[in-house]
């Protein structure tokens, strides 16, 4: 049976990828990120949780994509710069991906489709989807649940304690 720990993507503006399977053992927050979006500035949140949970194993990964509302339209070197200047955003940042075209969907969200089924995938920018630490789904969020908040910090620390 296939998990997230299969699943790599491209870094941002780097030459690389970044492979779920170094994360084995870590819980995973996967992260569909614009930088133009009324919900950017939940990156402010993704990077206090990720400065503060890190050490205990989490990881989270931006995945920048331009299908919702073509709100990140730019180049991978602008996004980098945007992120890297407007968010001071250190947690791993994965090249610009397709979510929503079935014929060049990420690898990872056809399996997000078979797993959870097509109603599943995010419809908008900040879905977020918690892979536990065997690299199975252990929860989705939609863009409006916030990084800090208590329905999301009782799920990630439960992911951290199995």
């Amino acid at each position: 049976m296939t998990n997230a720990h299969a699943f790599t993507f491209a870094k941002l503006g780097e030459p690389g990828e970044i492979s779920l399977q170094d994360f084995a053992g870590k819980a995973v927050l996967i992260v569909n990120v614009a930088s133009a979006c009324g919900f950017t500035p939940q990156y402010r949140d993704l990077e206090a949780l990720y400065e503060a949970k890190v050490a205990k194993g989490l990881v989270v990964i931006g995945v920048p994509c331009n299908d919702f509302g073509h709100q990140e339209p730019g180049e991978e070197a602008a996004i980098r710069e945007f992120c890297d200047t407007s968010y001071h955003v250190t947690f791993p940042m994965a090249g610009k991906i397709e979510i929503v075209g079935k014929d060049r969907r990420h690898p990872f969200y056809k399996w997000i489709a078979e797993e959870l089924g097509e109603g599943a995938l995010p419809r908008w920018n900040f879905h977020k989807f918690l892979i536990g630490k065997n690299g199975q789904i252990a929860e989705a969020f939609p863009s409006k649940a916030t990084p800090l908040g208590p329905t999301m910090l009782e799920a990630i620390d439960k992911a951290l304690a199995a």
